[in-house]
């Protein structure tokens, strides 16, 4: 199947909303490529370049795609192929009002450090912090679907997805969306040359990036469980993902949902699910930034089995 091009510069979101207009169509299995560019569109490009507040508009996320038979009730998955770099430099950035140690005294905001890209070909490639060479492992931060009934800028994690700053959603691993509009409208941008779990000072290496992509609709009826949130796997564990106002409230919704998968795979009830989530994988940060904090709970698949 011919791999076709979606780019930023046909449509971009800085919204997630229910009523989303496609920028295209394809079929279940489009094969696609998704063009994007840097959170901060292009706003920063010397250590010079500083910003006083978050942009009202950042994280600009490529798309719509709606994707053909997906309907409220299905999932939509979405098979991450490769995230490949098209910027020599990335950016890292602090913002005053924003990130983990906002107010401290010792920490200077605004403030910003290019981070060239060292490398390529048969070198792995890495991103230069001074004297430090940081290996490049690309993250999609901000990936999503039309939400139920509430809009949430593209800089807000919730249900549809959005801005997850998860570092497993990468080239390798899969992610999974429950579909709550017509076509389920698929959109993503926001990526990262490097990041750590956390995201502590706001931002990862923010960088334009290509993504491979397959979609793929899967039928509510096929899923052994109702899938709320969405649901990253890696080669070894899958991992529910969830956003909330405190880390406390995310690391309960994502131990519920990874109850939910347990129960349906080794047909327990919930507090069996949940005396075994106590005993494998475990509860990961993805980012502690956003206005909202996200958390993953790993559970190995040694312990769980493909639930679509």
């Amino acid at each position: 199947m011919a791999r076709s091009t979606v780019s930023h510069e046909a449509g971009a979101i800085y919204e997630f909303t229910p009523d989303l207009e496609a920028l295209e169509t394809v079929d279940s299995g489009a094969q696609l490529t998704i063009d994007t560019r840097d959170s901060l569109d292009g706003a920063v490009q010397s250590d010079s370049d500083v910003l006083e507040s978050v942009p009202e508009e950042v994280n600009a996320a490529t798309g719509p795609i709606a994707v053909s038979d997906a309907k409220p009730g299905d999932i939509l998955r979405v098979e991450i192929e490769a995230v490949r770099l098209t910027e020599d430099h990335g950016r890292v950035v602090t913002i005053d009002g924003f990130g983990l140690l906002d107010g401290d005294e010792a920490i200077e905001a605004p403030r910003t450090r290019m981070t060239p890209v060292e490398g390529g070909g048969d070198d792995k490639q890495t991103i230069a912090f001074g004297d430090l060479e940081v290996p490049v492992e690309p993250v999609i931060g901000t990936i999503g679907v039309a939400p139920d009934a509430e809009s949430y800028t593209t800089l807000v994690p919730h249900d549809h997805g959005g801005n997850l700053d998860t570092t497993d959603i990468t080239a390798g691993n899969t992610v999974y969306f429950p579909v709550f509009q017509e076509g389920a409208l698929l959109a993503m941008g926001d990526c990262k040359a490097a990041m750590a779990d956390g995201e502590m000072c706001g931002t990862g290496a923010e960088i334009a990036c290509e993504i491979d992509v397959t979609l793929e609709v899967i039928g509510g009826n096929d899923a052994a469980v109702d899938l709320k949130r969405p649901l990253v796997e890696t080669d070894d564990a899958w991992k529910p993902i969830a956003s909330a106002e405190t880390l406390e409230e995310a690391c309960k919704l994502a131990n519920r949902d990874a109850i939910a998968l347990l129960a349906a795979a080794h047909d327990l009830d919930e507090t069996e699910a949940y005396m075994l989530s106590s005993l494998t994988g475990g509860l990961e940060i993805s980012q502690v930034v956003d206005p909202l904090v996200t958390v993953r709970n790993a559970i190995p698949k040694a312990s769980l089995s493909a639930p679509f």
